[in-house]
């Protein structure tokens, strides 16, 4: 990072125009109504509640709509994303909504606030073994995805903020341990990582705000975690 000052900065950019304390509340865009599909919770921050997109373009509702309406099949019932929340946010506010809601499929993508606010990997490991074990308390492991954190590093805006390499390979290595975690415990893990880094060729994958994915880039996401949770679902 380029110092205090910098990381300041980007996350004020990262939370977008939300801000980033409170409670998360579901979504606009949900589907509570919905007669069929499994219950399903999306949980994270501003790659879950899609900041700068509309909500029909976030990646949980464009699953949901990938999966299509043949059971089993997904109805989003809350997206609890919240603006600029790092892995410790999610355990305070994210997972006491669960037992309301009553799940039955859930995914996970948290992370880069962590990387952005400089948060030791040996804490956010601790605070994924913390949700992922919450998670697993309520579900099944095959009824839980985790998705990757994107590279933000490559966008016009992102790119601005320290250096470009270093936090690349704090997200990597941000990555490696959901992974890394949710593969011990049977749980998927999708990584979007590759698809992100197209951004910085083709700026039609990149939000208005310049920093965030749009809704084309977050339709390639769901190109690949469609298909594992297609998997999961339908074995």
């Amino acid at each position: 990072m380029a110092g205090a000052v910098a990381a300041g900065v980007l996350a004020v950019a990262l939370t977008g125009c939300g801000v980033s304390g409170g409670s998360p509340t579901p979504a606009p865009g949900a589907t509570p109504s919905a007669a069929t599909g499994l219950r399903y919770v999306a949980l994270g921050d501003s790659y879950t509640i899609g900041t700068s997109v509309e909500p029909p373009e976030r990646f949980p509702n464009q699953l949901v709509v990938a999966l299509g309406a043949e059971e089993p099949t997904l109805r989003l019932v809350a997206n609890l994303g919240v603006n600029g929340y790092t892995s410790a946010d999610l355990i305070r506010e994210e997972l006491p909504a669960l037992d309301a809601l009553e799940p039955e499929f859930a995914t996970v993508l948290i992370g880069v606030n962590d990387v952005v606010q400089g948060v030791p990997i040996e804490t956010y490991e601790a605070n994924v073994v913390t949700t992922l074990d919450a998670l697993l308390d309520r579900l099944p492991a095959d009824r839980i995805a985790t998705v990757a954190v994107p590279d933000y590093t490559v966008t016009p805006s992102g790119a601005d903020y320290g250096d470009p390499l270093q936090q690349h390979d704090g997200i990597v290595a941000t990555n490696g341990v959901m992974e890394r975690l949710a593969g011990e415990r049977g749980i998927a893990f999708v990584d979007i990582l590759d698809l992100s880094l197209r951004a910085a060729d083709d700026r039609s994958l990149i939000a208005g705000d310049g920093l965030h994915p749009s809704g084309a880039q977050y339709a390639l996401w769901v190109e690949r975690i469609g298909h594992v949770v297609e998997g999961l679902l339908r074995g």
